[in-house]
């Protein structure tokens, strides 16, 4: 029995998706729920998995082809075995091990001896399965990705596993190349661009800045961290902090939490903060929703299993629509000041940055203290300075006596 393997049903803000790469090639066995092939969108890569078990009949779409909802891909022959490899004719003789060796290793011989001398790298075969600038690297540095222990999704290996095993001394780089690659971007990091220059073009962005003792919120961390991990299961970060002094600041000032359509400004009566996180892929902003009514466990466990999901490339589409406000940490990377740009159609980012150990004035003495800064970017269209400000000051505030936040102060 034939059964078809279409593209799932793409909502309405994504319009068609590429094939990404195939996980198995026509004439293949494949299992019910195994993964078939991935679908990129210009948001989340989607996997499609096989409804049945049986065998991979037709494939419909060559990776890089553009496809759109229902869209047939493939057939399966349900039930049906994967064919058996060809074997030795059963009449023709098979030549002595012995002799199959001496002639192996007389031709190795004659070969080697044909070949010429030549300083440039073997051609590392088993970079061909590679994405493209994980390959470029491979082959720039001579590096066999069968020796590199893999962190990427199902274990495959990126191009940051390669470097790192470059700097370690794994392989050197070929004598004298000078490699370039050509690749298309993927539809992720087109989507990315095409956001960025809308912003750029569309909105009138200034960003102001100060900056945060956050000598209290360590001191919470270390007094009730362990028991809070005990009691929810998840440990108490940083970042939960900030979302909810965010959220709480978003209700002071609304119009920071607001978006402006045509003539219009659209105020939300609720805080669904976008966390940025970085994956192979680039920089994608899944959504926390009603971020306001949510508690300090609700959030941290709400970011970790969005970056569970980001890691192990099962981000979808609901995860990622919507937002009112967006908070990007460069400090995990070790920025110390940036200007983050605006998500259109928000109209505001927060900033986070590294956290320095620095000397401060306090209550008329030098102290060192662990101090961060903050920035927000806002779209000055619809957002005064004095509004920006007053929202950086009170985040600032929350953050340096955190019992406001459980008074609501």
């Amino acid at each position: 029995m034939a059964t078809e393997v279409k593209v799932p049903v793409l909502p309405e803000s994504v319009s068609d998706a590429t094939i990404a790469s195939w996980h198995k090639k026509a004439g293949d066995a494949v299992k019910r729920d195994e993964n078939l092939v991935d679908l990129e969108t210009d948001k989340v890569v989607l996997e499609v998995p096989s409804p049945v078990d049986g065998v991979l009949k037709e494939i419909k779409f060559a990776e890089g082809d553009t496809v759109t909802s229902s869209q047939l891909l493939a057939i399966i022959e349900e039930g049906a075995t994967a064919a058996a490899p060809a074997e030795e004719k059963s009449g023709e003789a098979k030549p002595d091990a012995g002799a199959q060796e001496v002639q192996s290793r007389g031709a190795a011989a004659q070969a080697e001896a044909k070949a010429p001398a030549s300083t440039k790298p073997a051609p590392v075969a088993s970079a061909d399965g590679l994405p493209p600038g994980a390959r470029f690297t491979a082959v720039s540095q001579g590096i066999d990705p069968a020796n590199v222990e893999g962190t990427g999704r199902r274990g495959a290996v990126t191009k940051e596993d390669l470097v790192n095993y470059a700097k370690a001394g794994g392989a050197g780089k070929a004598a004298g190349a000078r490699p370039e690659e050509r690749v298309p971007m993927t539809r992720i990091r087109q989507r990315i661009a095409e956001r960025l220059m809308q912003s750029k073009e569309s909105i009138a962005m200034l960003t102001s800045f100060n900056e945060v003792n956050l000598s209290k919120v360590a001191a919470a961390r270390k007094q009730i961290g362990e028991e809070f991990q005990k009691a929810h299961g998840v440990k108490l970060g940083f970042m939960s902090f900030f979302a909810k002094a965010a959220a709480n600041a978003l209700q002071r000032f609304p119009v920071v939490n607001a978006s402006v359509d045509g003539k219009d400004i659209i105020y939300h009566g609720y805080a669904d903060i976008s966390i940025a996180v970085s994956t192979e892929k680039g920089l994608v902003t899944p959504v926390l929703r009603n971020v306001e009514r949510m508690s300090f466990a609700d959030i941290e466990k709400g970011i970790g299993e969005y970056a569970a999901k980001a890691r192990d490339g099962k981000l979808g589409l609901d995860d990622l629509q919507g937002g009112t406000f967006t908070i990007t940490n460069g400090g995990t990377f070790g920025s110390l000041f940036s200007t983050p740009i605006v998500n259109p159609p928000q109209s505001a980012i927060l900033g986070m940055h590294a956290i320095k150990e620095r000397p401060i004035a306090e209550n008329g003495q030098v102290v060192i203290a662990p101090m961060m800064y903050i920035a927000l970017s806002y779209d000055h269209r619809i957002i005064d300075g004095k509004d920006a400000v007053l929202f950086l000051v009170d985040i600032k505030n929350q953050l340096e006596n955190p019992s406001r936040m459980l008074f609501d102060l």
